[in-house]
């Protein structure tokens, strides 16, 4: 546990029961837990409502594990999703340490995998702007084969905007897209485009697609406010999910806006690192269509 000393600079907050700290400069506020996680639990411009979704009794099971509680807002899994490994509960008090600008979660080690998870938060100086950087450590014995897998859950009502590569290859494919058992091709709330996918997060039914993400970003809007998370893509790598790079999954309660890293074998003693990189943007107009979107990517300079 940190000192006192190490984290005075930080507000203590009870969010959600939980024991958080209060992360913030002059253009947004974030919430990380010190009761569960690694977790960020609340994300919002200053001033402004939370845009994480908040989810205290949301579980799921892990078999001959108890249960995993989802809690809402930001977590690191590894790939690929396996139940008895992927959802191991985190309900334990992590170590919370300052760090220049922000702090660094680290959980325990977990006893079936040997991997202890960890996240570095930087505040990138008063912009809207948010580092974060994820870490598997091997403590085992034996090397482990799994991916760095950094999940948003965000509140529904918004809308999810998905970019696709678009170029002309004349008569060869220029893209690919993973769908799930459960997706159904014909949701009403989205709309399939050339250069993006539009999804209101208003589904009636689970919803999840997958794809290689060489424009590194996704983004999310909600009640005014844009939310952009950027991950590098590594084009000689190999990914999980039929070479997914980035996800989304939607249901009823929250939109999961999802990076993952490159498959990595850890040799014990090793640590892989996966970093994303956030950003808020405030007094947005809904994007309706793909040339909204289009017209918001030029705007703020997306790319």
């Amino acid at each position: 546990m940190a000192s006192t000393h190490e984290i005075r600079q930080m507000e203590v907050v009870n969010f959600l029961g939980q024991k958080c700290f209060s992360l913030k400069n002059e253009t947004l506020n974030l919430l990380v837990s010190q009761s569960v996680g690694p977790r960020i639990l609340s994300l919002s411009l200053a001033g402004g409502d939370n845009l994480l979704a908040e989810l205290p009794d949301a579980i799921l099971d892990c078999p001959g594990s108890g249960k995993l509680h989802l809690y809402g807002g930001h977590r690191l899994w590894h790939a690929p999703e396996e139940p008895s490994r992927t959802y191991l509960p985190d309900h334990f008090p992590v170590e919370v340490t300052a760090v220049e600008n922000g702090c660094r979660l680290t959980q325990d080690v977990e006893s079936r995998t040997g991997l202890q998870k960890s996240m570095e938060i930087h505040l990138v100086g008063n912009a809207p702007q948010v580092v974060v950087t994820h870490y598997l450590s091997n403590h085992g014995m034996w090397p482990v084969t799994c991916a760095p897998w950094a999940i948003t859950q965000l509140k529904p009502g918004g809308v999810a905007i998905l970019p696709q590569v678009y170029e002309d290859t004349g008569v060869l494919p220029n893209r690919s897209l993973v769908l799930w058992p459960y997706t159904n091709m014909a949701e009403s709330n989205l709309q399939w485009g050339k250069h993006y996918l539009i999804l209101n997060a208003n589904v009636t039914s689970p919803f999840k697609v997958g794809f290689p993400n060489p424009r590194g970003w996704l983004a999310y809007w909600l009640n005014g406010t844009l939310f952009v998370k950027r991950a590098k893509y590594e084009a000689q790598s190999v990914y999980f999910d039929f070479g997914s790079s980035s996800e989304c999954y939607c249901g009823d309660q929250f939109i999961e806006l999802e990076t993952l890293g490159p498959i990595a074998t850890i040799d014990p003693g090793a640590t892989v690192t996966h970093v994303e990189t956030w950003e808020l943007y405030g007094e947005v107009d809904r994007p309706r269509d793909e040339k909204d979107a289009q017209s918001l990517v030029e705007k703020l300079r997306l790319e």
